[in-house]
């Protein structure tokens, strides 16, 4: 008995979807010229032919017109740190040089520089790298500062100022 009870509900299943007809897929694009695909049609449409045994049915109708089909850009947040020399460190070189190295998260792109600002002016010209030596520093207290700069030369993230001190050996 359950044998043929079985036997039934598969060929009623197999019949049945031997004899549904495919649904229909529109294409349109919208006013920001975004093509749209959907199960609706509307004016201005064209019917997509598509091959038998690529459609899968749905349950439920989606008005596709809401969801956001345009790839969602992340904007990355950068930090860029001076990490030598550190906050009023004191430097002892008689010839007025200091090395300076700066770290930027997430990692550098290609395109980006690095403006580096003594004293509240830029040092030299921007560069590729966040990595600087100068020379011939006066003595005194110093500040320095760096800016990371995009491909258009925006300031996009910009670090802590720190201050640092320059010995030199003087002569009377």
């Amino acid at each position: 008995m359950t044998k043929y009870l079985f036997i039934a509900l598969l060929l009623t299943s197999i019949t049945a979807s031997a004899f549904q007809s495919p649904a229909k897929i529109y294409v349109w694009r919208n006013e920001q010229g975004v093509l749209v695909f959907s199960d609706t049609p509307r004016p201005g449409a064209e019917e997509v032919k598509t091959k038998p045994g690529n459609i899968i049915e749905s349950a439920t109708s989606v008005d596709t017109e809401v969801l956001d089909i345009n790839p969602q850009q992340l904007e990355e947040i950068y930090q860029v740190v001076i990490n030598n020399p550190q906050n009023n460190a004191t430097i002892r070189d008689n010839t007025g040089s200091i090395y300076i190295s700066g770290g930027i998260k997430p990692q550098f792109k290609q395109g980006f520089k690095v403006q580096l600002y003594l004293d509240g002016k830029p040092y030299k010209k921007p560069q590729i790298h966040s990595m600087f030596s100068l020379r011939n520093i006066d003595r005194g207290e110093h500040k320095i500062k760096m800016d990371l700069l995009n491909e258009k030369g925006k300031v996009i993230a910009s670090s802590e100022s720190v201050t640092f001190y320059m010995h030199r050996a003087s002569v009377n």
